[in-house]
């Protein structure tokens, strides 16, 4: 007798093969029997001609903080989200060996509605807190590049010392060694986007020799330094030298002097492929970004030496004309102070919801100098409206490209609900089965659960997750493909998802009736 038998389902396996009835069996957190009259268990699911499907895997995720303050993962487990990646684009909440590192840590362990003491350091201190705390879904850690520059160099814009790179390196090997899946680069965040593609190619060597996975916010999705082109080639070229699994972050083209070269990023990443190196990309669906004052629209010069080194900068009346300058241009490439929506902004939440136009208004000062004057007192984060759909779709269309909600996990209640976040921490896998697959056809529902599931699993090397077979780990999701969808959008953010009936981590419902049951069964997923 199995412990638990879901019978008429419709079965979509990952593959991307065509789906099938069926009943699957399970016993403890693994999947046992997949196939026709499997017998008896303890508990029978029925259901009722809905799609099981495996866990869907968020391969970018910034949910390294908002996990530790709340555990329930409720946004992301709500979509049908059983393991997340976290520590992207740079950013990682470890290691934290400098205090310069540390200092970011406290910062962002603060914004997620947390405490500034922070239990751990390195990656297994981590892991064990997780784990010990407990945390609804699986969750990998990537380390970020800008944490171990932070970690080594602090926010010294420079290259590093050849003493300095080892130190990275050692670093970087210590953290893969204690578990961790990869390393992310953010080169258009400071401190990364002061490291040049040698730098990365050097510690790259380091993920590639562990069989670790560099994934990369590239350095220039826009005109903002050396154009989006020339930035994704450098992070080829890193692929080229290193040899490292590359993994190129929210594919986009973002604002209107690159709408348009969606079909030019998809050509050089078949090309570099076809060269024999292992290049995919990831994407959110949405037509807007999210980003932040400092990283939409401030200079990475200005950032040398961290926040308290900026904010003199914005007082300095010899500094401030060009400050100013280059904040006004970085406006016009986003497309103007209409297109930037306040999302989080804790030292005067009214402002939460409304664009940065609005807010210079009741300031009573020019766009650009509004934003300096709300960085003064704190950092804000920005959802910014900088794509166009045809890029969008394209990208949705292909092959190469699996789903990454670029997302923290937060709830409507509790410590990680305040804000006005962007729809995709609440909205992004329904979004693609509802909206791109059934709605716009975009993709079938067959490659719509692949891009989520043995996509990313294949991804991360895992070999028992991203498939419903017999053998793999009983991450599971059941949905209605016909009404599943999001509800969350940019004026009203924080819905939950509809048609996501039931979600299982680890063979424990986490969703049962659409609801959080509490359990927590989540476990670190450990590199090798």
């Amino acid at each position: 007798m199995y412990d638990l038998l879901f019978k008429n389902v419709v079965i979509v396996d990952g593959s991307g093969e065509p789906r099938f009835r069926g009943e699957v069996a399970v016993d403890g957190d693994e999947i046992v029997a997949v196939g026709d009259d499997l017998g008896e268990a303890s508990e029978v699911i029925d259901g009722k001609g809905r799609v099981l499907a495996p866990g869907f895997i968020d391969i970018h995720t910034h949910s390294d903080y908002s996990l530790a303050v709340d555990p329930r993962g409720e946004s992301k487990v709500r979509q049908g989200v059983t393991l997340e990646i976290t520590g992207q684009c740079g950013q990682s909440a470890v290691p934290l060996t400098g205090e310069d590192a540390l200092k970011i840590a406290r910062e962002e362990m603060k914004r997620a509605g947390g405490s500034e003491d922070i239990p751990w350091r390195t990656v297994d201190e981590y892991a064990r807190f997780l784990e010990d705390q407990g945390v609804a879904p699986n969750v990998g850690i990537m380390i970020g590049h800008g944490a171990v520059r932070a970690s080594v160099m602090g926010f010294a814009d420079r290259s590093p010392t050849d003493g300095e790179l080892e130190d990275m390196r050692t670093l970087v090997r210590q953290c893969l060694e204690e578990g961790a899946v990869g390393m992310s680069t953010g080169l258009y965040y400071a401190p990364g986007s002061y490291a040049d593609a040698d730098e990365i190619a050097a510690i790259c060597e380091v993920v590639r020799e562990m069989d670790g996975l560099h994934s990369s916010h590239i350095r220039d999705e826009s005109t903002y330094n050396v154009g989006l082109i020339a930035a994704l080639e450098e992070v080829l070229e890193v692929a080229r030298k290193s040899g490292v699994r590359t993994q190129v972050s929210h594919l986009k083209a973002l604002g209107p002097e690159v709408w348009g070269k969606a079909p030019e990023l998809l050509r050089m990443i078949e090309g570099i492929r076809e060269e024999g190196f292992d290049v995919l990309a990831d994407q959110y669906p949405y037509v807007a970004s999210g980003s932040s004052i400092t990283g939409s629209l401030v200079p990475r010069w200005a950032q040398d030496g961290g926040r308290e080194a900026l904010v003199k900068r914005i007082d300095d009346p010899e500094v401030r004309p060009k400050l100013l300058e280059e904040v006004r241009n970085n406006l016009k490439r986003r497309g103007g102070a209409d297109r930037l929506q306040i999302a989080l902004y804790p030292p005067e939440n009214s402002y939460e919801g409304k664009r940065l136009s609005e807010v210079a208004e009741i300031l009573g000062h020019p766009p650009a100098e509004a934003a300096l004057e709300l960085l003064r007192e704190a950092e804000a984060s920005f959802v910014c409206f900088v794509m166009e759909d045809a890029d969008v779709d394209l990208i949705m269309g292909s092959e190469l490209v699996m789903v990454g909600s670029d997302g923290r996990a937060v709830a409507v209640d509790g410590p990680t609900s305040s804000g006005h976040p962007h729809p995709r921490y609440f909205g992004t896998f329904p979004r693609v089965l509802g909206y791109y697959c059934r709605e716009k056809g975009i993709i079938d529902l067959e490659l719509a659960v692949k891009k989520m599931t043995s996509m990313p699993a294949e991804r991360l090397r895992l070999e028992d997750r991203g498939y419903l077979r017999p053998g793999y780990r009983a991450d599971l999701v059941l949905f209605d493909p016909d009404t599943v969808r999001d509800k969350a959008t940019f004026e009203d953010p924080k819905q939950y998802p509809v048609g996501i009936d039931m979600v299982f981590v680890n063979g424990q419902a986490v969703i049962a009736d659409g609801e959080h049951t509490g359990a927590l069964p989540g476990r670190v997923i450990r590199h090798g």
